[in-house]
């Protein structure tokens, strides 16, 4: 590998490193974020004008020539192809490294440690910290290896007179001493043999511009896919495979836009549905004071799997346990059902005297629930019935929904016409999301980061829930006027949002982009709540006033389902 600066021989007769050290440099240390530095002095020699003189390549004259070689010829290097690396670096006159820097690795893995700290201080290195800490990890291996050589006078004499003038603190002198009584884990890990790992450790603190990060190209081509994939608005597969050979870019096919089954068990509006964690159950609840668990088939198709009976008034809100084998209904202003989903029975009702029950959540760890009150407070029970906690005072309206951080620290309710309040349940610290318009229902992300708000005006806003809520997103196009309609976060890793609306049809956006990319016609009647599954990015259920749930799949698959209501095959849109 090459010089640097007037030095005009070619790269293939220059010093070169044992193969031992491209494998130390290429067996698996990460890239980390970078540190500003001089990258001066690194090119062979220029280019001359007979070679175009041009600095850049690509069409946009963003990509440094020098970089980009340098980059490339890493990628060989680690890659496995030494001599395409030898001959790039010699044909271009770009050499890898600068020969101070060769030198100083060499001198790391031959064990010549006062040559390497003298080498270490001609790299040119601009931050005096970064040399001294290198000076420090090259040393303290010196020190070690001069133990475990048991030259116990020499690795004193190193550590007094070469190690403490570098270390700040004195207590990593005493810990060092200490370890000429006693072997350290360090000593440990320099009886295996690493000077490598040192190299490696060295690698990390240098600039970039300097010696360029391992798998730096493969990190590049990494980040361009997935800022294609994301720019994608119909990305929603988990095995769309990628290609380096053209731009990324997917179909509306990929999203679920045609009705495969409509299950009609329920007698009157439907008023919620909600897919259970596994995607192997879907919850719904209707106006008709029943709700149904639904059973998801290997083929995708969904059946009665039991109906659940014994509220007496239309249910507003269920809740699946965190390892869905219960789910909680909560009836109109009536009490709350804890259901066994493989027997279909009544394990407990909730109620208070006096106080009727709105909404119900599930804390992460199964062993509390959570529920919300008409007189506006919020209560935890233990599973057989025994009230835990409240939260008295403006923390839950009549109608409201209510859900609970994934680490169990927050509750999130609807506090205020206009306002969401974050509670936590140890600090008792409250935050909370203010707009200027009266809020309907809410839904939370999987990785507790959004919320999902609906308004009276609309539309849906997308907030950062972490720190100072922020809003980051609006989604605009369905109808609301009379009716709560319930919006959800879905598809792969959860880059949709869906809406009901009054129009009767479902609405499907783009997250990141708030483009609208869908509305699904089918249903005749206000589509009332929507859930996507989070098991299978092509599955999204919606309920509606007309009784109905629909399934929606991708206009590609063409599958025969079980009808909801019926014993016989249900064939949706265009089957035969």
């Amino acid at each position: 590998m090459g010089g640097v600066g007037d030095d005009e021989e070619p790269a293939l007769k220059r010093m070169k490193l044992s193969s031992n050290v491209l494998v130390a440099l290429s067996n698996g240390s990460t890239s980390k974020e970078p540190v500003e530095g001089s990258s001066s002095g690194l090119m062979a020699r220029p280019i001359s004008s007979s070679e175009g003189d041009e600095q850049f390549v690509g069409s946009r004259g963003v990509i440094k020539r020098v970089e980009f070689v340098r980059i490339i010829a890493k990628a060989l290097y680690s890659l496995g192809y030494r001599k395409s690396g030898e001959h790039l670096e010699e044909e271009s006159g770009i050499p890898l490294h600068m020969p101070v820097l060769n030198l100083f690795m060499q001198q790391i893995l031959d064990g010549n440690w006062d040559e390497s700290v003298a080498s270490l201080h001609k790299i040119g290195l601009e931050d005096e910290s970064i040399v001294r800490y290198a000076s420090f990890l090259i040393l303290e291996q010196k020190f070690f290896e001069l133990l475990d050589g048991e030259k116990v006078m020499e690795a004193l004499k190193t550590l007094r007179t070469e190690i403490a003038p570098l270390c700040s603190s004195s207590s990593r002198v005493h810990e060092l001493t200490s370890c000429m009584v006693s072997p350290s884990p360090r000593q440990d890990i320099v009886r295996v043999g690493s000077r490598s790992k040192l190299l490696e450790e060295l690698q990390k603190l240098l600039p970039p511009t300097v010696m360029v990060p391992e798998k730096r190209l493969e990190d590049l081509v990494e980040q361009a896919l997935i800022l294609q994939q994301e720019a994608c608005p119909f990305h929603n597969s988990w095995d769309k495979e990628m290609s380096l050979y053209s731009d990324h870019h997917c179909g509306k096919d990929q999203i679920p836009s045609r009705t495969f089954q409509i299950l009609e068990e329920h007698e009157d509006e439907v008023w919620l549905v909600q897919f259970s964690h596994n995607g192997k159950y879907l919850a719904s609840a209707s106006n008709d004071r029943s709700a149904i668990i639904w059973e998801v088939d290997v083929n995708g198709g969904l059946s009665v799997k039991h109906r659940l009976s014994g509220h007496q008034r239309p249910i507003s809100s269920v809740s699946w346990s965190p390892n869905d084998q219960e789910l909680l209904t909560c009836g109109v202003e009536e009490g709350i059902r804890r259901w066994d989903v493989s027997t279909g029975k009544c394990l407990q009702i909730y109620e208070r005297t006096g106080a009727g029950l709105v909404s119900c959540a599930w804390l992460p760890t199964g062993e509390y629930i959570l529920s919300g009150l008409n007189d506006k407070s919020i209560c935890m029970w233990e599973l057989d019935g025994k009230e835990a906690e409240s939260w008295k005072g403006q923390k839950t309206l009549k109608i409201s929904d209510l859900e609970i951080t994934g680490n169990g620290e927050e509750i999130i309710s609807i506090c205020k016409d206009n306002a969401v309040l974050l509670l936590n349940r140890e600090t008792k610290d409250e935050r909370f999301i203010e707009e200027c318009q009266s809020i309907t229902s809410f839904s939370l992300s999987k990785d507790n980061k959004f919320l999902l708000v609906n308004l009276l005006n609309q539309e849906i806003h997308l907030w950062n829930i972490e720190g100072d809520p922020n809003l980051v997103g609006k989604y605009k196009g369905h109808r609301r006027t009379r009716f709560i309609v319930r919006s959800c976060f879905g598809g792969l890793k959860q880059g949709f949002i869906a809406s009901g609306s009054e129009d009767s049809q479902v609405y499907i956006w783009h997250r990141s982009s708030g483009e609208l990319i869908e509305a699904l016609s089918g249903h005749s009647g206000s589509v009332n709540c929507v859930s996507w599954n989070p098991a299978n990015p092509h599955m999204l259920a919606s309920a509606s006033d007309d009784h109905t749930i629909r399934i929606w799949g991708l206009n590609c698959m063409k599958i025969e389902y079980q009808n909801g209501h019926s014993n016989g095959v249900h064939y949706c849109n265009g089957g035969t």
